[in-house]
């Protein structure tokens, strides 16, 4: 049984105020070319539909296009919530939903129940988990001691009654350690998101969403599909994929990855004002239509730059200057790694200097829960 791993679609996403919809939908068309070439079994979709909790109307309604594509094609579609998701927004109209073979994971509710399909081998069993926290976890399992990420995952899987005489495939949505992240990824609250990657030994396939890097984790068995876009500078050598996994006898699996080519690229481009506005420079290129992040080694700064850099690179992003004088404050500001760091971190090091000594565990851990608390209440 063939199945493509889609994951981070984050529709109606904006990256340095450009809006990326029409990118999107031009991805989701490439991407309903590449199932009707492949015509796979099932469509997975592993978290981050939306870029917002709430998103904007013409968000919701390029994913129903997208989800209307689908049916169209009497596959079997799978779709989780994501960190940036609502789950009761994906949730909703699941049950109507099913009759067209489209599975919205509910919210989560102490277990999951497998959607079960049939093949020439056998069944294959799907689990859906969106994307948990350990509160979520504790609130149904209260005698038990969860004090991290894995700890939450290893009782919600343990809780499942898997067979493993069958096939079984996971989709969650979560960051298993040592996974390779990018700067478009939300840094989380003193990296306490791990997840460690033994508790997906039972799962004959585990379909991951989170990361926007296309990745292994420890083994093929356990995957980021990673996001059909770039979404980061930091992306922007990456090469971006859908996942395509078949499932035939137990213990057979195949992967093969198929390459998406954007609409517009993001890339990096870097050198003298007068160097990069030479025609020669750019006119085999298609940086002029291209995302575009310019580094200027100019010792002088160049006046009104970004006005006259967007007269041949119209989709300038973004504008920064490595010279001289830029290099000496970044070591002297240390903002080379600010960008790195989570709020807890930030905040860990202010009290630090604030008070000559660190936080103590009290301290830290009511620290953590405070900037928990307010980062739940933006989404």
């Amino acid at each position: 049984m063939k199945f493509i791993h889609l994951s981070d679609l984050h529709i109606g996403k904006r990256v340095n105020e450009y809006s990326m919809i029409e990118d999107q939908e031009y991805i989701l068309k490439q991407i309903i070319n590449i199932i009707d070439e492949q015509k796979p079994n099932g469509v997975i979709i592993a978290g981050d539909v939306y870029d917002k909790s709430v998103p904007s109307a013409e968000a919701v309604a390029l994913f129903d296009e997208f989800l209307v594509e689908l049916s169209k094609r009497e596959l079997s579609v799978f779709v989780i919530s994501g960190n940036h998701d609502s789950p009761e927004r994906i949730a909703f109209g699941g049950r109507l939903m099913e009759a067209s073979k489209i599975y919205m994971s509910p919210v989560y509710n102490g277990g999951v129940s497998p959607v079960t399909l049939e093949d020439e081998y056998g069944k294959i069993n799907i689990w859906m988990l969106p994307f948990v926290k350990p509160v979520h976890i504790r609130k149904f399992n209260e005698s038990m001691e969860i004090n991290s990420y894995t700890d939450a995952m290893r009782i919600a899987i343990d809780s499942l009654k898997i067979d493993s005489t069958e096939r079984n495939i996971m989709i969650t949505h979560q960051f298993v350690t040592g996974a390779e992240r990018t700067e478009s990824e939300e840094i989380s609250v003193g990296g306490s998101d791990n997840v460690d990657v033994s508790v997906f030994e039972a799962f004959d396939y585990t379909a991951l969403g989170h990361i926007h890097r296309p990745q292994n984790c420890g083994s093929e068995k356990v995957r980021y599909s990673g996001t059909p876009l770039k979404y980061s500078f930091s992306e922007s050598k990456d090469n971006k994929s859908v996942t395509v996994i078949e499932l035939k006898e137990k213990g057979t699996l195949y992967i093969d990855t198929i390459p998406l080519k954007p609409m517009r690229d993001m890339v990096e481009i870097k050198g003298k004002y007068d160097e990069i506005m030479l025609r020669d420079f750019y006119k085999n290129t298609s940086y002029p239509e291209d995302y575009v992040h310019i580094t200027l080694t100019d010792e002088d700064d160049v006046p009104d730059a970004i006005g006259k850099l967007r007269t041949v690179y119209h989709n300038l992003m973004k504008l920064d200057y490595d010279n001289l004088r830029t290099r000496n404050m970044n070591s002297i500001n240390g903002a080379d790694s600010v960008e790195k760091k989570s709020p807890y971190e930030h905040f860990s090091e202010f009290y630090e200097k604030q008070n000559n000594q660190p936080m103590n565990n009290n301290q830290s851990e009511f620290m953590k829960k405070i900037i928990e608390e307010i980062w739940e209440g933006e989404r």
